[in-house]
């Protein structure tokens, strides 16, 4: 396979004011994708301008004022992994958590990243220099970001990973960094690749197959690419750690509580007993269900007392199965006079199954309410809840089925004026589409199914009704679940639309050079639509919502005009200096008018191998369109600990005995949500100061401060930060016993979003919470720093093969936020409710000789507090390792094995909440794949 050079002239391929770029195998320098097999390159030694991210100035440099992450796709492939988004997480600068299949939300089939662990909409994700449309979905229901898992990895050429703010050269949201994903071309020749593999601990298996190919002419390229990939899901039960709750790490396992499956309880005036009507009571009832048995409420109690499913989440894929086909075309056509046309086409489909835990029923979210009265047995019954077993739901499960279809075009003309400068002009239009279908309990049918009809009312307002305890305590066919469930439908859409006209060259010379700039014009659109299944509107009156589930519905645009200006300024043959400016305007329901941003850098060379580097640059973010159309929606949160009544009653909020599950103090609330149309920009600033030092021959070491500002960050309150600060105000003091002023204008907001006039009807007590608000807001302050270290050691020999080493470190130093003005300073960093890893490492080691390879690749990511946050759990480390053999001159065969020792998250013996580990460790273990690689011609 031969690739064709051609010098590319695209000021969007955004490219970086940085010029030693180092890679999480080695350092990679930025280079036109044509030529991906260029040599290495170090020092000021000069090269075919090419632009790299982070500038758009053409720069014959490989070094610059910020730091840049080269991942080739040469890189994936050694470091193992299938997908773009697999190779990016174990990078070291990803230090923020981000929900996966295993955490459950609203985007449980989408892969995002959190660069600098400041959130996942907060890097710029661009696809060959141009804004990649947001996922439809928003991510937890709040905001939107740019879903890697549709990419395909056979048409990279290589990514490359700005770490700081970029607001002056991009634009809204490079606030934590830009992530530049770019796409081969100008590609000759045809290769295959056939890869295929399982999991040693059951499930997972998978294949993929990938054809990337081009063909030149001698004045016209074609690049083209396609790849599908398959892979089953995984289940809980398949893993012996997460299968059960006596899983559970905290307690012995004979003292393990499941979730209760069948009950109800009857208040007559004597207290709240549990009835089991059979004559065998509790045992003979827990009994008529394989999957049920009994169990004490707590370790004190003498005898079982309840009947639960302790494999409750077991029917629950923790990795989502997958079926995806996607097409990439790139083409190029020369005119005379040396203006060139370029055309890219990109799209994609996937279909995945996603398998939650097995339904159930209570009668909050059945009938609206807890309680009713029942005339059978003359008093108040509550708490009524069923699950349905794996064997009553049958052949439908418990699946959401999801297809989604991006497509991107583009079209283009790029140029030149003389010899010193180059322009291009570029109109861009993609969209994503995602429709999520399930099959669901129906909330009236449940309640005529299992209540009947409403009976009357008695005076103190409990509806009245004869429960149907033959159903709610025998098994049930799987016709009676289809008879009382349906299938549901929710679609969602996004698109952008862009046009840009890009100018840069060398205005004049100065006595150390030339002066070089480049500008930007740009018009844009964006769109986006989520729109449930009406009957997801619903509540329990209606007649065909879904039994306790919500959606949240929106949808909007926006238009946004540009205007950008770039300098490079040789001061002296060893300093340069590099200013940007940038105007960006917005038209859209939002406070948001336009921002201005502006960057200033330093290159200074004292001599050929060490570079010394800073910048400041502004940034701003305008809110996410959901933040501001999202429509009112309820949910519930099940669980959900009063913290205000704990500490009330003199009892620690930390201890499950005292408040948690099962206790009169966590319970089911009722919340609702819609957006602000009163946000306004997020604005930030970002410093970075380092060194690139060329040790030795073939030896490099980089090392970057970095130190991210941002006020006015939008989000939405967490109910554990807004509980807790709302006991705080209404008892005058925190946890620990510091004074808080209750009449201050931060607990007056508090205080607004939680209502609490509700009764228990059964102990008469009354403080409960009965609704929660929600809104998202501009926050106060937010702030990170950190170090990133680099070092890259090449080793050539005649005998023994070519030997290439790597590491990449990254320490947080702080990680911190401030909701409101006045209000305490949350460390981040170091908090469990937000699970951001303090330091992140990889490193590689890769030998080749003749027509052997091999790449040792392995990560550790740092420590976290433990979940009751008395300490902290230990590191995780993963390695991964192939081997690869080139047989004949075309074929070569490889064995991959990832996470080589199977290893698993660290311990933590207070994780007392399923699945007992922190969700962003993988529970997938050991893979192993074979390869096959063939080059056609």
């Amino acid at each position: 396979m031969t690739n064709r050079t051609l010098l590319s002239r695209n000021p969007l391929s955004f490219a970086m004011a940085t010029a030693l770029v180092v890679s999480a195998i080695s350092p990679a320098f930025a280079q036109d994708s044509s030529s991906a097999s260029g040599t290495e390159t170090r020092g000021a030694t000069q090269l075919d301008k090419v632009t790299v991210t982070g500038s758009r100035i053409k720069r014959a440099e490989v070094e610059g004022p910020a730091p840049v992450v080269v991942v080739t796709s040469q890189d994936i492939e050694k470091q193992g992994f299938n997908t773009v988004y697999d190779a990016l997480t174990t990078l070291s600068q990803f230090t923020g958590s981000v929900q996966n299949e295993l955490s459950g939300g609203f985007t449980q089939n989408a892969s995002f990243l959190n660069l600098r662990g400041l959130g996942p909409g907060y890097q710029l994700v661009l696809i060959n220099g141009r804004r990649a449309t947001d996922y439809p979905l928003p991510y937890n229901g709040q905001s939107n970001a740019v879903n890697l898992a549709n990419i395909p990895a056979a048409a990279i050429d290589r990514i490359e990973i700005l770490s700081g703010g970029a607001s002056a050269i991009y634009g809204s949201d490079a606030v934590a960094g830009v992530v530049n994903i770019i796409m081969k071309t100008n590609f000759e020749g045809d290769t295959v690749t056939l890869r295929g593999g399982t999991t040693t601990q059951g499930g997972g298996d998978s294949g993929r197959f990938q054809w990337v190919g081009g063909k030149t002419g001698s004045n016209w390229s074609l690049t083209y690419a396609f790849e599908a990939l398959e892979r089953e899901a995984i289940y809980a039960s398949q893993r012996d750690f997460m299968d059960s709750y006596r899983d559970d790490p905290s307690v012995d396992p004979a003292d393990a509580t499941a979730v209760e499956s069948v009950r109800f309880t009857v208040n007559r005036g004597a207290g709240a007993i549990r009835e089991w009507p059979a004559a065998g009571g509790l045992e003979e009832v827990c009994g008529r269900f394989a999957d049920f048995e009994t169990y004490k409420s707590a370790p004190t109690v003498a005898a079982p007392n309840r009947c639960g499913y302790f494999g409750y989440p077991a029917t629950q894929s923790i990795r989502n199965s997958d079926s995806t086909q996607s097409g990439y075309l790139y083409g190029t056509y020369d005119f005379t006079g040396g203006m060139q046309a370029w055309a890219q086409l990109s799209a994609s489909r996937s279909e995945a199954k996603l398998a939650s835990a097995t339904r159930f029923f209570a009668s909050g979210a059945a009938l609206g309410i807890t309680n009713h009265y029942d005339p059978q047995f003359g008093g108040t019954v509550g708490n009524v809840q069923r699950i349905l077993t794996p064997s009553e739901v049958g052949s439908t499960g418990a699946q959401n089925n999801f297809v989604e279809k991006s497509l991107d075009v583009a079209f283009g003309l790029r140029g030149n004026f003389g010899e010193k400068f180059d322009w291009d002009a570029t109109v861009s239009h993609s969209r994503y589409t995602a429709d999520d279908n399930f099959n669901w309990p129906v909330a009236s049918r449940i309640r005529d199914f299992f209540y009947g009809p409403q009976l009357g009312t008695r005076p103190n307002g409990l509806p009245i009704y004869q429960l149907n305890v033959d159903r709610l305590l025998n098994p049930l066919s799987p016709e009676d679940v289809a008879a009382f469930s349906d299938n549901f439908s929710n679609t969602s859409s996004s698109q952008a639309s862009q046009a840009t006209f890009g100018v840069s060259g060398d205005l004049f010379e100065l006595p150390a050079g030339p002066l070089a700039m480049a500008g930007v014009l740009e018009a844009a659109q964006q769109k986006y639509d989520v729109s449930p299944d009406a009957r997801m509107a619903q509540d329990y009156t209606g007649t065909g919502g879904p039994l306790g589930r919500t959606a949240t519905g929106g949808g909007g645009d926006r238009n946004r005009y540009a205007v950008g200006l770039e300098f490079s300024i040789p001061i002296v043959s060893t300093l340069k200096a590099n200013l940007a400016g940038r105007y960006d305007k917005y038209d859209d329901a939002s406070s948001v008018d336009g921002a201005a941003t502006w960057m200033a850098g330093l290159e200074y060379r004292p001599f050929e191998s060490l570079l010394l580097r800073g910048s400041h640059a502004t940034s701003f973010r305008a809110p996410d369109m959901h933040y501001i159309f999202a429509e009112p929606s309820g949910f519930f949160l099940n669980g959900a600990l009063d913290e205000y009544r704990c500490r009330r009653d003199g009892l620690d909020p930390l201890s499950n005995t005292d408040c948690g599950s099962g206790t009169d103090y966590t319970y089911s609330i009722q919340g609702d949500r819609q957006g602000n149309r009163n946000l306004k920009e997020e604005t930030g600033k970002s410093t970075t100061v380092g060194f690139v030092w060329d040790v030795m021959d073939q030896m490099s070491l980089s090392v970057d401060y970095y130190n991210i500002e941002l006020k006015g960050a939008v989000k939405d309150i967490s109910f554990g930060y807004l509980m807790r600060n709302e006991a705080d105000c209404r008892l005058g003091q925190t946890r620990d016993g510091q004074p808080v002023d209750g009449t201050s204008a931060a607990c007056d907001y508090f205080r607004s979003l939680v209502g609490r006039d509700g009764i228990n009807p059964t102990t008469g007590e009354d403080e409960y919470v009965i609704d929660y608000h929600s809104v998202p807001f501009n926050q106060a302050n937010q702030k990170t720093s950190g170090l990133d270290v680099a070092w890259k050691y090449k080793i050539d020999t005649d005998r023994w093969g070519d030997f290439d080493l790597g590491l990449n470190w990254t320490h947080v130093l702080k990680l911190e936020d401030q909701e409101f003005p006045g209000s305490g300073t949350r460390n981040v960093r170091d908090h469990k409710q937000f699970f951001n890893f303090r330091s992140r490492i990889n490193w590689t080691a890769s030998w080749e000789r003749d027509d052997w390879a091999t790449t040792v690749y392995g990560y550790r990511w740092g420590s976290l507090p433990n979940w009751a946050e008395t300490g902290r759990i230990g590191s995780y480390v993963v390695w991964n390792a192939n081997i690869q053999k080139k047989v004949t001159n075309k074929a070569t065969i490889g064995l991959f094995v990832n996470n080589v020792f199977d290893e698993m998250s660290p311990k933590d013996d207070t994780y007392n909440t399923y699945p007992f580990f922190f969700y962003n460790y993988s529970p997938i273990g050991r893979e192993v794949f074979v390869q096959f690689e063939y080059k056609l011609n």
